[in-house]
Formats: structure tokens, sequence, C-alpha cells
């Protein structure tokens, strides 16, 4: 069995694939001051309630954003699995191109969603929109070159940042809007988030497919916590929950 863990600024979530199989998901929120024991113990009591012996765990890879906690992290994986993790970060294959001007910059998630994106759609332009704590927005081309994207807040920080940035406005629930045109402050704030949000997305993909696929439509590929959000609003071609924890399995497949 395969351990897979995107550790994200708000959530670490794992998965556990036997042959290709994705047999267990789950989420931890992100402590960046986690000792490997505490994580080693997280790790083996959420395999044991499900189930799952940690001895039959042979090969783990992250994705991490969090830098902070990547010590203890590869510490507890190897104390409590005993194994060596892989972390995907510059250097290992991912079977990408990486067109971009400093490829360390790239973050370790974006990397992972898109080598995911990549193996789902083979020779498919493809743009990979992951929604979670930042909204980031990568393009892939169906020669699987990586030429970047565009990186914007998240839903929950602008949330957060307009209810701490000003005196009256406070901080709401997110959810579909229903109305563009909201009739309370709080309907305003949700029109404002969800629709400006979707519209950013949509002129993003029309600009990419415009300017950089020469006029053919890409296949959009939606992930992260607030995908399911737009589920109705037709942002995305495919969206894919497991989308980054695919492609960090992808990448420990290319680097055994």
């Amino acid at each position: 069995m395969i351990l897979t863990l995107d550790v994200g600024n708000s959530t670490m979530t794992g998965g556990i694939f036997n042959d290709n199989k994705l047999v267990l998901q789950f989420r931890q929120t992100t402590d960046k001051n986690s000792t490997s024991d505490e994580i080693g113990i997280f790790l083996r009591s959420v395999l044991r309630e499900n189930g799952i012996d940690w001895k039959e765990i042979k090969d783990i890879c992250c994705c991490s954003v969090v830098p902070p906690i990547n010590y203890s992290l590869s510490s507890a994986l190897k104390k409590y699995f005993g194994v060596e993790a892989l972390f995907i970060q510059s250097g290992i294959k991912t079977g990408l191109k990486l067109k971009y001007s400093n490829p360390k910059e790239i973050g370790a998630d974006r990397i992972a969603a898109a080598i995911g994106a990549a193996n789902r759609h083979p020779n498919q332009n493809l743009v990979v929109i992951d929604m979670g704590t930042a909204t980031t927005i990568d393009v892939v081309t169906k020669d699987k070159e990586y030429l970047g994207g565009a990186i914007m807040p998240g839903l929950k920080i602008s949330v957060q940042a307009l209810a701490s940035g000003t005196s009256k406005l406070p901080t709401v629930e997110i959810i579909k809007a229903n109305k563009i045109c909201g009739q309370s402050t709080i309907e305003a704030i949700q029109s404002g988030i969800y629709f400006g949000n979707a519209g950013a997305i949509k002129e993003f993909c029309y600009q990419y497919q415009k300017k950089i696929f020469g006029g053919e439509k890409p296949f959009v590929v939606g992930t992260g916590g607030f995908a399911r959000t737009f589920e109705s609003y037709n942002l995305f071609d495919e969206i894919v929950p497991e989308l980054v924890l695919l492609g960090v399995k992808n990448a420990l497949e290319m680097n055994r």
C-alpha cells in the first residue's frame, strides 16, 4: 500500500492507495508546531480505526507547502512506518517540462495537481484550478509543458480579510450565492465572493484559450475544498477532489 500526504496551510489530507485504488482518505488540521510523535501517532491511529495495518504501508510520498512541519513529518514517517518518504520538490522526476523562471518557487501542491491532471488527461491542453486556502490556476500543455499560471486569495481568506479589515462587515458562510444582487450585507458579501471568484476564473480560462492555446478550448480540471461550491456554475469540465493525492502517487511511481 502507498500513503500519500498533501500538507496544506489549513489542512493535511492523506490517502491510502491499494494498487491503483484510493481506499481511504482522511483530513487533519495542519499544525506547523506538531511534533513527530504527534504526527506519527495520529497517522497510525487513523489507519487502525479504518482497519488498515500500518505495516502494509511500503511507500510514502508527501506534498507540503508548510516548510516548518517537514522535518517533523519526515521524522514521524521514518519512526512510525520505517519508510524514508519522498517529498515533491525541485530535482525529482515530475514528467513535466517546467517552463518557469525559477522552478524552485513552484508550490509542491501546484506541481502535484499538474502531474495528476496531465496523467489523467494525456495529450490535452489543461487548466488546473485548486480552490483551497489560496486559489491557484495552472496551465499545462498537451506536450506536458507546465507554463505557470496565477494565484489568488482563496474564498475563506477573502471573507476573513473583509471582516478583519473593516469595522462593520461580518464574517459570512461561504455558500453558492443565489442572488447576484444581494439585498442584505451578508448576501452582498456572499454574492461578491461567489460571483467574483467565478468571474475571475472564467476570465483566466478565456485569456489562456485566446493567448496561449490559439483559440483551442483547454480542458478545465477543478480540485480543492471549494471547487464543489461552483459545480452547478459549469466552471469546470471535471472536478477531482483527490487530484493532488493522485499526482503525489504519480510522482512516487516516477521516482521509484
